[in-house]
């Protein structure tokens, strides 16, 4: 089904209960991931690690999450983005579970790796959903719930997570958190099965491949956009509660509350944000124009930020950090908006899971290279700088590469 808005919910319904439900699972997919980052500095020094080591395990998960999303892509074809999202889900509540009881750097790798190949099935499950049931001037609005989800997941894993390790350690979080996680399926599961006939339907028009995909400038253009928003996101959801304790001088509880607020901030902004270019659309703005302005937007704002942060004083530090946070938000439901209306419903699934796995290089390479900036410096002035030259490189991406944000025509 391709409409102009979500059906209304009923017994073969698309609606809104499945977009706050996919919503939640992000909300749960970030808690996950974000778990290791809070419990950075009780897992550095009860391990004994480097800062850049603490890099290598944040960074182990991008290295199967990235190529995982062509997987992932694949599967929503196959087995339905239904079935592949609560498959996902499972995977990598486990390894987060398990995490509570690894032993030492070895074991927290493989499990960071396994972890991330079930995180991998969240965006382009979500998008093929999405961008099958939405046009493109109502997907600001579906895509804050899942920005919503991203946002809120490091604001509670941060602050509840944080103060929670604080308490009894790191390892019953992991644990209890993971467990936790797995009771999802069971509302997804009650409230899409009377879906899944209809997306196993036999006949259903196929989407483009990944080399016609590939061949788009638009595509590049987003993977390039999606790149340095998720570099500058990847910094701070890794290096925040390290740099506040370690550099700042901030406690492991003061971290929480203040890493808390900052991912509210961030919150708020995407809800305004999706609210703001839908309601713009609706007044006659060009799709093109209100998604552009937001995207390009978020990468001047956002790196601006990080550099207050990174040469101010310990309260400049944390204002930067909330610029940061806020600017970073303009455009996060916007960089699955573009993508699903460059893609349209047949592409969204693929195109997604390209535009994810580019831009989540980032999370590859981000975290290490960070790490070896710290240990070499023995600050993190320069990390910010080389992070925020990155971010800024978003807007060549988002506001030039793409030359329209319009549906892109595919061959039949």
């Amino acid at each position: 089904m391709v409409a102009g808005a979500i059906a209304a919910p009923g017994r073969r319904g698309f609606g809104w209960g499945v977009v706050a439900l996919m919503g939640l699972c992000v909300f749960i997919n970030y808690v996950d991931r974000g778990n290791l980052a809070t419990a950075a500095p009780l897992i550095k020094d009860q391990l004994r690690l480097s800062a850049t080591q603490i890099g290598v395990l944040i960074a182990a998960f991008s290295w199967t999450y990235t190529p995982s999303m062509f997987l992932a892509g694949w599967l929503c074809e196959r087995i339905n983005p239904y079935r592949t999202l609560a498959l996902g889900l499972v995977v990598w509540s486990l390894a987060t579970a398990a995490t509570g009881l690894a032993q030492g750097f070895g074991a927290l790798i493989v499990l960071r790796l396994v972890l991330g190949v079930g995180e991998s099935a969240a965006f382009p499950a979500s998008s093929a959903l999405i961008g099958g049931h939405l046009a493109p001037g109502k997907l600001g609005r579906a895509n804050s719930f899942i920005g919503l989800g991203l946002s809120l997941g490091p604001a509670f894993g941060t602050l509840a997570g944080g103060l929670l390790i604080a308490r009894v350690g790191w390892r019953p979080v992991f644990v209890l958190f993971g467990l936790v996680s797995l009771l999802w399926v069971w509302p997804w599961v009650a409230r899409t099965r009377p879906l899944w006939p209809e997306a196993d339907a036999p006949g259903r028009p196929g989407g483009p491949s990944y080399i016609a995909i590939l061949s788009r400038r638009e595509a590049w253009g987003a993977a390039l956009g999606h790149f340095a928003a998720n570099y500058l996101f990847y910094f701070v959801l890794s290096w925040m509660p390290l740099y506040l304790v370690k550099a700042r001088g901030y406690s492991l509880s003061q971290m929480a509350e203040l890493g808390g607020a900052i991912y509210l901030a961030y919150a708020a902004s995407i809800a305004f944000a999706g609210w703001a270019s839908d309601r713009a659309i609706a007044g006659g703005v060009s799709v093109d124009r209100a998604r552009k302005t937001a995207a390009v937007a978020c990468h001047v704002i956002a790196p601006t930020g990080l550099m207050i942060s990174a040469l101010g004083d310990g309260t400049w530090a944390v204002i930067g950090l909330f610029v940061a946070g806020v600017g970073s938000g303009l455009n996060t439901a916007g960089i699955y908006a573009i993508g699903q209306t460059l893609a349209g419903p047949r592409a969204s699934g693929k195109w997604i899971s390209f535009q994810n796995a580019a831009g989540n290089v980032a999370g590859m390479i981000g975290p290490v290279i960070t790490g070896m900036v710290v240990d070499a410096t023995g600050q993190f002035v320069w990390a910010f700088a080389i992070t925020a030259a990155v971010g800024l490189t978003g807007a060549f991406g988002w506001g030039v590469m793409i030359r329209r944000v319009a549906p892109l025509q595919w061959a039949a």
